[in-house]
């Protein structure tokens, strides 16, 4: 930095349009600036991203590396940097040569700051040695808590940060994360070698989030009765695809705008989905947790989780999801008598045999055409549904079975992929004027796609079937046949899109008796794995203690008042008063404001609540008093 730098403020002005920082953030920049290695413990939607991205705008030259898990999240975060003018640029595994060349040249040239990767990127030698000759100004893990091996979604591919560290020793890390528990921090500082501990915690409190358990007969139901008495964008989240798909449809039949969003979906589609939501063109969006990591999206007024997620630490992300712009929000989860059997299997399943864990790397090595000794940093796309119906094996076994050996450093599942359909012409553009074409729709789909795509006759190039049926207007199918038919032709090189995931292979392959699923892989965190279980279990169905207050025990802080908010407290509210007609009228205005969260007047409340205006007046003052209820503008709501 120079003499002549701008200062963070300016920086956040001119970038964001914001006068002042949020709480933390000037704390953690700061520290950054002074090349400290910093812990920035924030929860969701209390603005990571701007804690390192001000202070890599602060140096004159030189980049910023941000290492995070999914390539959802990168794209998304770079697309928000070109909307505020900072230039930024991305590489991760599915990515083209001509796309790998042209960010690498961006950064080599100056003409990026910031350079997202992803963890599996440090595993290449080669790409740490072109680090080498770059200027870092500081490197940031996003999502640090995946380097814990105590950690509830531990990466074996993070653990390649510390090869960047060691080529580069004098540069700061700062390592950012919104759920860790106390053992965790300190590993997360162990792991990324810190020079001295350095962390900045803000609570984990969100006081404007009211959070909510209820048991449930029907689900389904209850789902649709939470949003049709409520307002604005809401999530579902959900543990299985199917239940996406049948949960939306049944929302939609029933009045209320949605669609559903899975890992299993292709990019393509993905995207247009998360876009129509992020715009307010759908109001819910049905999903598993494979929606929602960094989606910036503040007016989220409602979460809703119809299956319980495996530990707290993946509820109150998904949770934080909601009211990020600090206006009061719901956070919903529904419980049934079956839930607490489904929790403890779930342990068993993730923990198959050690034995079918190694069988199931040699069926995958198998399948893949990878020898003994051969395959070292191999992709190679991988059928999961083709896999399991020759060797006979259940899905989830063989996604458990992939996780430990991700785990024990063999072999990664990579989903979260950009798999878009490639085209490249292979003749001359001249030899285009003599072709015959027996079917006027291929000569259309071929003019089209040269009006449409530049570079085509270069090397391969991303496009959209949808687009391309779009101005001709022809179903996709059409134009799939017409590019299939160009290629037998030997006009085209045509590459489908895939929504099929790769297998990555950091090493080569071993022999049976070789792998070592070790202790640490294995029982220690299974282990770990029942004691979140339990956690999450009495969260879900312990209802004598403010739920906010010992899910903000279990993240370390151990001395926290009741929220005065969740369920639990709201029956104590309701119950605490005296006399059964008080208690009963008490009971009836908190249940029509949980159904109002918009507000409520005086006058309504009086028509809906009861009869007397004067026990009305003395419960709400009572309310607002214990500070269960607050008044703004001459509106009651729920605090």
């Amino acid at each position: 930095m120079s003499p002549d730098s701008p200062d963070i403020h300016d920086i956040l002005k001119k970038h964001w349009g914001y006068e002042n920082f949020r709480p933390l953030q000037e704390d953690i920049i700061n520290s950054v600036l002074m090349g400290k290695d910093t812990l920035g413990l924030m929860p969701t939607g209390g603005g990571k991203s701007i804690t390192f991205q001000v202070p890599g705008l602060m140096f004159d030259s030189g980049i910023t590396i941000v290492v995070t898990p999914l390539i959802s999240l990168m794209k998304d975060q770079v697309d928000n940097l070109k909307k505020h003018h900072i230039k930024a640029a991305a590489l991760y595994s599915g990515m083209s040569a001509k796309e790998n060349r042209i960010a690498w040249e961006k950064i080599v040239n100056g003409n990026a700051r910031f350079l997202y990767i992803s963890p599996e990127k440090l595993q290449n030698e080669r790409f740490l040695l072109e680090l080498r000759n770059l200027k870092l100004n500081f490197i940031t893990v996003d999502e640090a808590h995946c380097i814990s091996q105590w950690g509830y979604d531990f990466r074996p591919s993070y653990l390649n940060i510390k090869k960047l560290r060691r080529i580069k020793p004098d540069v700061p890390v700062l390592a950012l994360t919104a759920t860790a528990p106390p053992q965790v921090v300190n590993d997360i500082m162990a792991q990324l070698e810190f020079k001295e501990k350095r962390v900045f915690k803000k609570s984990f409190s969100r006081e404007n989030i009211s959070y909510l358990v209820r048991e449930s007969d029907t689900k389904i139901h209850d789902v649709l009765h939470i949003l049709s008495r409520t307002s604005g964008s809401a999530i579902v989240y959900v543990r299985s695809r199917k239940k996406t798909k049948e949960i939306s449809e049944f929302l939609s039949g029933s009045g209320i705008s949605a669609t559903f969003y899975h890992a299993g979906l292709d990019v393509q589609l993905k995207g247009e989905r998360q876009n129509l939501w992020k715009n307010g063109d759908i109001r819910v969006m049905v999903a598993t947790n494979a929606f929602g990591m960094g989606i910036d999206k503040p007016d989220v007024r409602v979460v809703i989780h119809y299956d319980i997620p495996p530990t707290l630490e993946e509820y109150y992300q998904e949770a934080g999801r909601a009211g990020r712009d600090g206006e009061p929000s719901y956070a919903v989860l529904l419980t049934s008598k079956t839930d607490k059997g489904t929790l403890h299997r779930r342990v068993t399943e993730t923990f198959p045999e050690r034995e079918t864990v190694k069988e199931t790397y040699v069926q995958i090595c198998n399948f893949l055409h990878i020898s003994v000794g051969e395959g070292y940093e191999n992709v190679k796309e991988f059928d999961i549904t083709k896999f399991t119906s020759l060797f006979q094996r259940q899905e989830k076994q063989c996604r458990n079975s992939l996780r430990l050996l991700s785990q024990a450093g063999y072999m990664q599942l990579i989903e979260d992929i950009d798999k878009r359909s490639r085209l490249k012409i292979l003749c001359e553009r001249e030899e285009l004027y003599n072709v015959h074409f027996s079917n006027s729709k291929t000569e259309e789909v071929l003019k089209m796609a040269l009006r449409l795509y530049t570079g085509l006759f270069a090397d391969y190039v991303f496009i959209r079937e949808s687009e391309i049926a779009y101005h001709l207007k022809l179903n996709e199918n059409d134009v799939y046949e017409a590019l299939l038919e160009l290629g037998k032709m030997k006009i085209t090189s045509y590459i489908p899109r895939s929504g099929l995931p790769l297998i990555y292979f950091p090493t080569a392959r071993e022999e049976k008796s070789s792998l070592i699923i070790g202790k640490n892989i294995y029982e220690e965190r299974k282990k770990i794995m029942e004691n979140r279980t339990d956690a999450v279990i009495d969260y879900s169905f312990n209802s004598r203690d403010c739920r906010v207050k010992r899910m903000l025990a279990y993240f370390g802080e151990i001395n926290s008042s009741p929220c005065r908010k969740c369920d639990v407290c709201r029956n104590k509210a309701k119950a605490g008063s005296q006399g059964s007609e008080t208690q009963n009228l008490i009971s009836r205005i908190m249940n029509y404001l949980e159904e109002h969260p918009e507000g409520v007047r005086f006058i309504t409340m009086a028509a809906n609540c009861g009869p007397d205006k004067k026990d009305l007046a003395a419960s709400l003052s009572f309310l607002c008093n214990e500070g269960y209820v607050k008044c703004r503008d001459n509106l009651y709501f729920l605090n």
